[in-house]
């Protein structure tokens, strides 16, 4: 084999968003948008990280839905899946 890489695409793909996947105790799962990574990790390691341990509610940010609200148990969450949305894989109608 030549000894060149293979180049990566000069067209990188961007997120237009990301979907959150919230897996909770007792089999509840619960998805979050969020518009960018940073915004992501800000809540990540400013609200749920600091209260892991504990059964207080947190609020969970809800974009585009007027008048709706989630809250959670810290201690509840058993796992996290952060899944990249591109806006050609996304149906916007």
């Amino acid at each position: 084999m030549g000894g060149r890489e293979k180049s990566r695409s000069r067209y990188a793909r961007t997120p237009t968003e990301y979907a959150v996947h919230l897996m909770i105790e007792g089999g509840h799962r619960e998805e979050v948008r969020f518009s960018t990574i940073q915004e992501f990790q800000k809540w990540y390691s400013g609200e749920l990280v600091p209260k892991s341990s504990s059964d207080d509610f947190i609020s969970v940010p809800i974009k585009n839905i007027q008048g709706e609200y989630m809250v959670i148990r810290p201690s509840r969450v058993i796992a996290i899946r952060v899944e990249p949305i591109f806006s050609s894989s996304v149906d916007r109608f």
